[in-house]
């Protein structure tokens, strides 16, 4: 099996996307499956001879995102040397177009990947007029390809009543050997000397489309005596940043980007993972902070109420309900025994969600699409 893989994002940027992608090509790697990887090309981006870097700029209103400028005839060029046995589309823009067009071209099997709620980002950034457009586009975008994987049930429900075809879960998995509850003694050396009691911590972009106002909110409003024995970690970059940080609150530290077994640290460190988003397909961060034996407290929406068992590794709130994620946050706060039973279950759920499991049934998903593709092309000859 051959596969080209289309993404407009991808490693060193930090995103679901990019880091999904990052899993699943590390899996072809492991079971020498050969590939090519069609991308912007991007600052410190790995080099490899799989990978196809096109000519990028940076996004007026988003920086770290990237516009591609892909020759579609160098990469037709490039798709007929490698000649692959299928195509995954994994965004639906620039890179993404131009996979679906050569793809078309040379008559090889298209899938796809739905991995973002951009309905709902339009509501965050007052372009809830472009809604309609969006759909119309997106259904056009998907609707030659064989399969759309999506991430949640939540999601392929949405889609299937958007009238999308073709619908699959493709689920995400998490590192249980460098995701976990042990602590390197990590008391906040970079970020913070005040050795708080309780860690409340934040992973992801930091931008309006997380619902990071909510956490404002709740950090803002949470009563004594937890209020001053509460330290908040703001974790990831974006173009909310230098907003939030406006408000000078004593209590709340913003990280920027941290990677690897740092990170893995702070998610083990933290008494609670607090994750206010309401436009989450998945939600990446919430289940490796599961793995790390940290209990979440989450808003009831998109695919994360897929991943938190409400009342056994997290507390589920209405979403963007401040009020109610305090309540959930002080409960536990004043329940240690009930936050150390909480983690042992949430580390026992991570375990089961497993990377090489999830990617094996994606592998064979290909493979029926390739094999269903063989069946249709010979059975078109045979009749002509």
């Amino acid at each position: 099996m051959k596969i080209a893989i289309f993404s407009d994002t991808y490693t060193p940027q930090v995103n679901g996307v990019s880091r999904t992608l990052g899993r699943l090509i590390k899996q072809l790697e492991k079971e020498e499956i050969e590939y090519r990887l069609f991308i912007p090309q991007l600052k410190d981006s790995p080099s490899s001879n799989c990978i196809r870097p096109a000519l990028s700029f940076p996004f007026l209103l988003y920086p770290e995102c990237r516009l591609s400028l892909p020759s579609a005839v160098r990469i037709r060029k490039e798709l007929t040397s490698f000649n692959p046995d299928i195509v995954h589309i994994a965004t639906p823009f620039s890179m993404g177009l131009t996979g679906l067009y050569c793809a078309k071209k040379l008559n090889i099997p298209i899938v796809g990947s739905y991995h973002t709620n951009f309905d709902r980002y339009l509501e965050y950034y007052n372009l809830q007029y472009l809604s309609k457009w969006m759909w119309k586009y997106l259904k056009w975008f998907y609707r030659d390809f064989q399969r759309t994987f999506v991430p949640s049930y939540h999601t392929r429900t949405e889609l299937n009543l958007k009238g999308f075809h073709n619908i699959a879960i493709w689920s995400r998995g998490v590192d249980c050997t460098r995701f976990h509850p042990s602590i390197n003694n990590m008391i906040l050396k970079d970020y913070d000397d005040s050795k708080p009691t309780f860690l409340l911590t934040y992973v992801g972009r930091v931008a309006p489309e997380k619902d990071l106002d909510i956490l404002m909110d709740v950090a803002r409003d949470l009563p004594e005596p937890y209020k001053n024995k509460v330290h908040w970690l703001i974790v990831g970059e974006g173009p909310l940043l230098k907003e939030l940080q406006k408000e000078k609150l004593p209590n709340i530290t913003f990280t920027g980007y941290v990677h690897g077994s740092e990170l893995a640290n702070i998610y083990a460190n933290s008494t609670l993972f607090i994750f206010p988003s309401t436009t989450e397909t998945f939600g990446n961060v919430v289940l490796e902070a599961l793995a790390c034996g940290t209990p979440v407290v989450a808003s009831k929406s998109g695919g994360v109420q897929e991943i938190i068992q409400s009342g056994k590794t997290g507390i589920l709130c209405d979403p963007r309900n401040s009020s109610q994620m305090i309540d959930a946050i002080c409960n536990l706060l004043a329940d240690p025994l009930r936050i150390q039973t909480m983690a042992m279950e949430a580390r026992k759920y991570a375990l089961d969600q497993s990377w090489e499991t999830i990617l094996s049934k994606l592998l064979n998903e290909y493979k029926e699409v390739i094999d269903q593709s063989f069946s249709s092309h010979t059975k078109l000859f045979m009749q002509s």
